[in-house]
């Protein structure tokens, strides 16, 4: 029986020691850890790996539900993969694991409260651009990609599918980018 960690944080700037710390402590065997987006499924390879490799008695331990994702659906979808592979799932904060009877109960309500805290942050992040725009001082997101040497690439004979692997970036992303020469 393993007790196998999964830390995430949504972008590349932000820091996963904190997590990394409390899963230690909890006596994690292993720990995967990724810094990408929990709104999807997709592009979590860490994730993906950490239900693949688990066993029947294994336990999946994350600090909070959010790492686990964002939208009840993908939270029980994987909470449901988990046990089909006879394994559990146990969040540290609060602390609610599938073991218990009224687990599942709190996976599911707790997973609605992260969904709507997601709907909330948004609404107020419109809120707040909507206000720096009426200031005039909006200067938009910070650019994550650097969009001279995508052209760069493009121009020296790289095609989009290239230089999306190569900035682990979107095909549409560079697309994008190229349309504005």
């Amino acid at each position: 029986m393993a007790r196998i960690g999964y830390a995430r944080v949504s972008s590349t700037d932000q820091d996963l020691s904190i997590q990394l710390e409390r899963l230690k402590s909890e006596r994690c065997d292993v720990i995967r850890s990724e810094k990408v987006s929990g709104a999807s499924r997709e592009g979590r390879g860490e994730l993906a790996t950490v239900i693949e490799f688990l066993r029947p008695g294994d336990e999946l331990v994350v600090a909070r539900l959010d790492r686990l994702g964002r939208d009840t659906r993908d939270v029980l979808n994987i909470v449901h993969e988990v046990e089909q592979k006879g394994a559990n799932v146990t969040v540290l904060d609060p602390q609610v694991s599938t073991r218990a009877p009224t687990g599942h109960m709190l996976f599911t309500v707790l997973g609605m409260v992260a969904q709507m805290e997601r709907r909330f942050m948004r609404d107020r992040q419109r809120e707040g651009i909507f206000k720096a725009k009426r200031a005039g001082v909006y200067r938009g997101g910070k650019r994550r990609l650097d969009h001279e040497k995508i052209r760069t690439m493009h121009a020296s004979g790289s095609g989009p599918t290239a230089i999306a692997k190569a900035l682990n970036c979107s095909r549409t992303h560079v697309y994008r980018v190229l349309a504005t020469e």
